[in-house]
């Protein structure tokens, strides 16, 4: 018996099988979750995340498209998971961008304020706007998830404006989590280390990242994106149900070493 029997949910947006979207979904139907997905309305992302569905044993999973800057894209991708699955129970939110360009040691005050907007928008304002949307088809409760990083409360060089946005995406879960625990559904977050994904790639200096928390981290090595989704089942799933508005480390330790 799976701890997620019987739970329906999106997961927003897997990019390829190493993104931590994936592993969260890879992890969640083990534990017999029914997923619906979204992808970036882009043939290239279409094909590349059914590509990464197949690989995970889920290719025949629902797969809708779904542009978070856009509300009439969020509600076209909500109306197709209602004419799938009806109510759900869970939410994914699992994905972020910023211009890579200003992902660079020493820029930050170089961002541009269209790149301000466009980071913040996509990386933090969407959480709002599909919880907005999907907390209508929750009506039995349930659990909202997203991703953090560190760089939202400490300064991580070339981290840069996705640092802001992450800072912001933690506070929406909490004023969230304050507005929707009337309805029984909890609201929380990840902060998981580096993880080699695309988009942690495009960091400035993310090479050095990896070395200084093997060095320093008190279990000594970095973690995987497996280690996410397991934390992410547990979000997810009734064994948290006195969990909300909570942003939770999963960094081997990291974020508690001082020098």
């Amino acid at each position: 018996m799976g701890l997620l029997d019987g739970k329906r949910g999106v997961v927003l947006n897997i990019a390829n099988d190493r993104s931590i979207a994936w592993h969260i979904a890879n992890q969640a139907i083990k534990q017999g979750a029914q997923c619906a997905f979204g992808f970036l309305p882009l043939e290239k992302m279409e094909r590349r995340v059914r590509k990464a569905m197949e690989e995970g044993g889920f290719g025949q999973a629902p797969l809708f498209p779904c542009d978070v800057s856009s509300d009439e894209s969020i509600a076209a991708f909500a109306e197709n998971v209602s004419k799938t699955y009806g109510t759900i129970d869970f939410v994914v939110h699992s994905l972020a961008f910023a211009n890579k360009d200003y992902l660079q040691i020493g820029r930050f005050t170089e961002t541009p304020r269209d790149v301000f907007k466009q980071a913040l928008d996509i990386s933090a304002y969407s959480l709002i706007a599909l919880a907005r949307t999907f907390a209508p088809m929750m009506p039995n409760g349930g659990s909202m998830i997203c991703m953090s990083y560190l760089g939202a409360e400490k300064v991580i060089p070339g981290y840069n404006v996705m640092g802001v946005a992450k800072a912001a995406l933690e506070c929406a879960t909490r004023y969230l989590a304050f507005e929707l625990g009337e309805k029984n559904i909890r609201v929380n977050a990840i902060s998981a280390g580096p993880i080699r994904t695309l988009s942690a790639m495009a960091v400035g200096g993310i090479d050095s990242v990896f070395e200084h928390v093997e060095k320093k981290s008190p279990l000594r090595r970095n973690i995987d994106a497996e280690e996410v989704g397991k934390t992410a089942v547990y979000l997810l799933s009734d064994l948290s149900s006195g969990q909300t508005g909570e942003t939770l480390y999963v960094d081997s330790g990291f974020n508690v070493v001082g020098l």
